[in-house]
């Protein structure tokens, strides 16, 4: 038997039954928090399966529309595009990121010539999908050369504005790079696109699968700690996001998603700007592998991204935006 008072206030009222529990929840998930990254690579009507990422594909060109579509059906807001460049377009100098009929260049006409407005399209500004040793920068005796790098950051940014990017997303981790682009588009009178800052991206073990997608992985010669955050640090994402919002970004990413958290969190407490997740291709990998072996539910889905949202995130970047049923 069970003695003494029963407390006056008892949490689980409001937990008895799923409309009350909708009644008080604190934070929601909808189509409109996701952006669908997709990979696309060379020739026609081709459709390529990623073994380190189950369920995610590349795609030529003339394939996405199918993808695309079906984003816009869900009400998914944006998409991102990378792309699988071909070796042997692939120099020291990172070339094929200024050429008009890269596979991203061509991807934005196509996006944009069927579909209008509908969906936003936002582009990765960065050199290692392109340079023969894999990283974001130009590469001069094992050291990554941040102002070389930044006039061809600026002209790729100015290039992806004009094939109809409607958000420039600098990735790289140059410093100073936001101010140069900002500048080289209001230059060319593209005033009205916007930029999301990749401001907080850690130097990670997470990225691989992403690096396999876009064919870099076996081309990075050495690692990118010279220039992507430590990850034992928390208060220089201040500093990054900072600095970024004063060169001009609209709004800004932290990548990876999950083990920052606390990052996104320290991020949108301290600056009232839209704060963006990336729920890496590592995270999504993890996830996918422990739901096919059985390990773990669909569900945990919906509860790793309704995490970035909790921590602040005002959209989320995740390959399980076209997966998922809201």
């Amino acid at each position: 038997m069970i003695t003494g008072k029963y407390p006056s206030l008892r949490l689980r009222r409001s937990r008895k039954y799923a409309w009350s529990r909708r009644l008080v929840q604190e934070n929601s998930l909808s189509y409109s928090d996701l952006i669908l990254p997709i990979f696309l690579i060379e020739g026609k009507n081709k459709k390529e399966s990623i073994n380190s990422m189950p369920n995610v594909f590349r795609y030529s060109v003339d394939k996405i529309h199918t993808v695309v579509n079906k984003a816009i059906k869900k009400g998914i807001p944006m998409v991102a595009l990378f792309p699988h460049t071909k070796t042997k377009k692939k120099d020291e100098y990172g070339s094929e990121a200024l050429n008009p009929d890269n596979l991203v260049c061509r991807g934005i006409k196509f996006i944009k010539k069927k579909f209008k407005n509908k969906i936003g399209i936002m582009c990765d500004v960065a050199l290692d999908p392109y340079t023969s040793h894999g990283h974001d920068g130009l590469l001069k005796k094992k050291n990554i050369l941040n102002d070389e790098t930044l006039e061809i950051l600026a002209k790729q940014a100015v290039l992806q504005a004009k094939m109809g990017c409607d958000v420039i997303a600098p990735s790289d981790m140059m410093d100073g790079r936001i101010g140069m682009i900002r500048k080289a588009l209001d230059k060319n009178n593209l005033y009205d696109v916007q930029i999301l800052s990749y401001a907080v991206k850690f130097s990670s073990s997470f990225y691989g699968p992403f690096r396999d997608a876009v064919g870099s992985k076996k081309l990075l010669k050495g690692d990118k700690k010279t220039y992507q955050m430590d990850f034992r640090n928390s208060d220089e994402s201040l500093r990054e996001v900072s600095l970024d919002i004063k060169e001009g970004s609209d709004m800004v990413m932290v990548k990876p998603g999950m083990p920052y958290l606390d990052i996104i969190k320290k991020v949108k407490d301290n600056f009232k700007i839209p704060v963006l997740a990336y729920q890496v291709s590592g995270e999504y990998s993890l996830i996918m592998n422990g739901i096919n072996k059985k390990l773990i539910d669909k569900e945990s889905i919906k509860e790793s991204l309704i995490s970035f949202k909790r921590a602040g995130a005002s959209s989320i970047v995740t390959y399980f935006a076209d997966q998922i049923d809201l």
